[in-house]
């Protein structure tokens, strides 16, 4: 099988930016293991769990600074993209139309670079079944220094497919960051506490994600940190 042009070309950009991406990635993580400790501390002593995904939007610990942009960013469209990690690359499309906020938030912190060298730091294998992400402190707890809401595109009956991507929030509806949930396999939330918003599909590459599921989490436990590390190396989208 030949390669087209068109195809060589967008491999180019995206090693280039890759390249640009892993520089500031490494500089990064350099800043970010010398707060994961204290962070580590207030996730054990005041963190909050709700349906077991935590998110506090407001710790963070990057280099630049990230503003929420408009909903009008999502510009009331699919965008497609890809998730490429050190477990392997993950194809998705996001739903800008359903969730305008969401898409518009993630897609301006996918651009910024914000994902890249950030771990997929929580894994869980019975009755929940999600690899979380998006959290540059690696702990559960950090985020884009910014939070919004309220939840949008959650379904009614608390189902939730496997392929489906979601946002992880705390307490309350209106605590979305940077974390997302990929659901490997279908699963079912409540309904009473104000759903979780869906705002993307896996295409490509669940495989990737089951494959992470089935070795399970570090120490064997149902919920913890997968025992097959994942680094998100670069997120595209267009």
């Amino acid at each position: 099988m030949t390669t087209s042009k068109r195809e060589r070309e967008r491999a180019r950009r995206r090693e280039e930016k890759w390249t640009q991406r892993q520089a500031q990635a490494r500089a990064r993580k350099q800043r970010t293991w010398t707060i994961v400790g204290a962070v580590a501390a207030l996730a054990v002593v005041g963190g909050v769990v709700v349906l077991a995904l935590s998110a506090n939007s407001d710790a963070g610990a990057t280099d630049k600074t990230f503003t929420l942009p408009p909903p009008s960013a999502a510009e009331d469209r699919e965008w497609t993209g890809e998730l490429r990690t050190s477990a392997g690359d993950i194809e998705f499309t996001l739903d800008g139309q359903a969730a305008p906020q969401t898409v518009a938030s993630f897609v301006s912190l996918a651009q910024g670079g914000f994902f890249d060298g950030t771990q997929c730091h929580r894994l869980t294998t019975s009755g929940l079944f999600v690899l979380q992400c998006g959290d540059p402190t690696g702990t559960g707890t950090g985020g884009p220094g910014y939070s919004f809401g309220p939840v949008e595109n959650t379904p009614e009956d608390g189902f939730f497919p496997a392929g489906t991507i979601a946002m992880a929030r705390a307490q309350t509806t209106d605590s979305h960051g940077s974390q997302f949930f990929l659901v490997y396999e279908d699963t079912t939330l409540p309904t009473d506490t104000g759903g979780y918003t869906v705002f993307g599909k896996i295409t490509s590459g669940l495989d990737v994600v089951r494959a992470v599921a089935d070795a399970g989490t570090a120490d064997g436990a149902p919920d913890g940190s997968p025992a097959t590390p994942v680094t998100i190396e670069g997120v595209e989208t267009q």
